[in-house]
């Protein structure tokens, strides 16, 4: 289901025109549908239903408060990698199940989460799980933990962002994971309820679900052996979006491979989505300021830049780009957008910050764009604002919710004061 279509060779969200959007908000602007937000999230919990599934909005896809209400106000809880993600999630819904996840958790936000009554601790290190306990014990309460495992399967996205092969910080070996769990049998203030497993993002095939929640079977009969009282499965999230053309599969694929597993544990499931939910549900519109060749390549330069969508120069991600009104000989939006067309050419699409670096998109065919002209980067609802920096004392963009025919300001832009604002002079 596609929100953001064009109409008469203008791009839409809902039943808004991008271009009052801009001109009313300014650019950089990031623009999600609310009706995508919500058809995603339904989807999981549609394909999900018989499983009864816990599904936790991964904060750090997209933090926005008015986006995290919005999945609680819906049946979401929330997956949280730090106590700041924590806080917002607090904010957001403060009686929502939360999940707890990270290699790195400090005493404070392990105290922080207790005293909220986190739902689960997704524990990645045998520290980690002796630290929970002296924790609890401190504080008379005690740990909900879930074991992360690292199931160690074969390479499935891309390097930094793939979460369980051997030799990543994240999760507890497949190896040594009883052995850990075996620490802490009888502990009166860590509770091992629960095994977890995300494998990385964006994953496109539901096979490494289907591998993983095979190994979870046996390693749930094994931590009950042990006396661990294992209630939840928790398979985290990763699941594929449309970046490119039509490749990620819907969310029914994803149930297929990972129910069985939930019914021969007999376990509640738990998701942890966030890309899934909003990645497609947000767009980075900007303004062309100029347009440059030299050494025989072609430039647009426009106002949004690596500080406010940091996927292309991390991860040398994909993102669809076309203008937000295309000129009449070119298509409204193409089928491939890496394909030679008539009326194009190829540019890269770059921003002003101070680095090679910095670009949207390299060797992109594209129309010829005049100065002032608006282009949408599609896709940049997951992982845009939330990575978003102040790099080169650049103020982030601001951020609108389209709901049907309204749309209302959820961030407003930073201004100069708001860039030392948290600075202290110590000269005057």
């Amino acid at each position: 289901m596609d929100h953001f279509a064009y109409r008469e060779r203008s791009l839409y969200c809902e039943d808004v025109a991008i271009t009052a959007l801009a001109e009313e908000y300014g650019t950089p602007l990031f623009v999600y549908s609310q009706a995508t937000l919500l058809h995603h999230l339904q989807s999981l919990q549609t394909a999900f239903a018989e499983a009864k599934p816990i599904i936790c909005y991964s904060v750090k896809a997209n933090g926005n408060l008015s986006i995290c209400r919005l999945m609680a106000q819906h049946g979401a809880g929330f997956d949280v990698t730090s106590g700041g993600e924590y806080y917002r999630a607090q904010q957001a819904d403060p009686a929502a199940k939360v999940c707890f996840a990270g290699v790195g958790k400090t005493d404070a936000e392990i105290r922080y989460a207790l005293e909220r009554g986190v739902f689960l601790f997704d524990v990645e290190s045998e520290e980690e799980l002796h630290t929970l306990g002296e924790v609890a014990k401190s504080m008379g309460k005690v740990a909900p933990a879930a074991l992360r495992v690292n199931p160690d399967l074969p390479p499935k996205t891309h390097v930094k962002t793939d979460t369980s092969v051997k030799g990543v910080k994240f999760g507890l070996d497949i190896e040594t994971v009883l052995d850990v769990a075996k620490g802490v049998v009888g502990n009166p203030h860590v509770q091992v309820v629960g095994l977890h497993m995300h494998l990385g993002s964006p994953i496109l095939s539901p096979e490494p679900y289907a591998a993983g929640a095979a190994k979870g079977v046996t390693l749930i009969e094994a931590l009950r052996q042990q006396g661990h009282d294992i209630q939840y499965l928790n398979m985290g999230g990763g699941f594929g979006i449309h970046y490119r053309k039509n490749e990620a599969l819907p969310a029914e694929m994803f149930a297929k491979a990972i129910l069985p597993a939930v019914k021969a544990t007999k376990c509640q499931l738990v998701l942890e989505p966030g890309r899934f939910i909003v990645g497609n549900a947000g767009i980075l519109v900007s303004r062309v300021l100029f347009n440059k060749s030299t050494g025989g390549r072609s430039y647009i330069i426009q106002d949004a830049a690596m500080n406010d969508l940091l996927r292309p120069t991390l991860y040398d991600a994909f993102h669809r780009i076309w203008p937000v009104t295309p000129p009449a000989d070119v298509p409204e939006r193409p089928d491939d957008f890496e394909a030679t067309m008539p009326g194009t050419h190829q540019q890269d699409v770059v921003g002003p910050v101070c680095e090679s670096g910095d670009f949207l998109a390299k060797a992109r065919n594209l129309p010829a764009l005049r100065r002032g002209e608006l282009l949408a980067t599609f896709s940049a609802g997951a992982y845009g604002m939330s990575m978003a920096s102040n790099y080169n004392a650049r103020c982030r963009a601001a951020e609108v919710l389209v709901t049907g025919g309204a749309h209302r300001l959820i961030r407003r832009r930073e201004t100069p004061a708001d860039l030392v604002a948290c600075e202290l002079d110590c000269l005057n």
